[in-house]
């Protein structure tokens, strides 16, 4: 059986008189979280945490659709794989 885990950072520009807003809504996207906030440049930095590539996929495009978001930049993206046979094997 595989296991995997996807990781992702962005970086989202926002309207900085919505900032706090934007972060709320943010925060409230399953696996979404907003790490960093600086309302006064109206920057973001944001994880997002799934199991699956399309779920990542679906909620990098729920930020780009709330309300305030000028912009989304991917910057960093990890997928680790895992089969629980191999783990199970080797701690035999």
């Amino acid at each position: 059986m595989h296991n995997s885990w996807q990781v992702c950072s962005l970086i989202v520009q926002v309207k900085c008189e919505q900032a706090c807003t934007v972060t709320t809504a943010l925060n409230q996207l399953p696996g979404c979280e907003v790490a960093i906030s600086s309302p006064e440049t109206g920057k973001l930095i944001v994880v997002v945490e799934s199991e699956h590539s399309r779920t990542l996929i679906d909620t990098i495009d729920s930020v780009r659709n709330v309300e305030g978001v000028l912009s989304v930049s991917l910057v960093y993206h990890q997928q680790d794989e895992q089969c629980e046979e191999n783990d199970e094997t080797q701690s035999s």
